[in-house]
């Protein structure tokens, strides 16, 4: 006879697509947001830009950042708030690694600025959808 393992259950599969879904949604739509805003406004993330712009788009991208924050809080089965975290660390990572790999010539205005504002208003989001849940 096998003797029982203490083990804590395995989440059902459908729960770790849902947690894995509201993280990449919810960076999504902060990150094609961006992709949008420098298509449409013809310049370049990695340029020097007139200060109206870089207000202009960080503005742009907390808000986006705190919606995508929001929607994986919202689309998380569980645990929101580690879920819009989830989203505001991968962004922070990705302007971390954009950072040190960005030529010397080259403007980091857009990786500081989602850095230091973008990836906390992504946490914020959460914070709201979990507040509107009442969690």
């Amino acid at each position: 006879m096998q003797a029982a393992v203490d083990r804590a259950p395995r989440p059902p599969v459908v729960l770790v697509l849902r947690s894995l879904a509201a993280v990449v949604g919810g960076y999504l739509i902060f990150a094609l947001s961006a992709v949008a805003l420098f298509a449409l406004s013809g310049r370049a993330p990695h340029a020097p830009q007139p200060l109206w712009f870089v207000v202009a788009a960080t503005v742009y991208g907390m808000g986006f950042a705190g919606l995508g924050g929001f929607v994986a809080a919202r689309v998380a089965p569980a645990r929101p708030l580690l879920h819009a975290a989830t989203v505001a660390v991968v962004l922070a990572l990705g302007a971390t690694v954009s950072i040190l790999t960005s030529p010397e010539t080259s403007a980091t205005w857009s990786q500081w600025t989602a850095l230091a504002l973008m990836a906390p208003s992504a946490y914020v989001g959460g914070r709201l959808a979990a507040r509107a849940q009442g969690a």
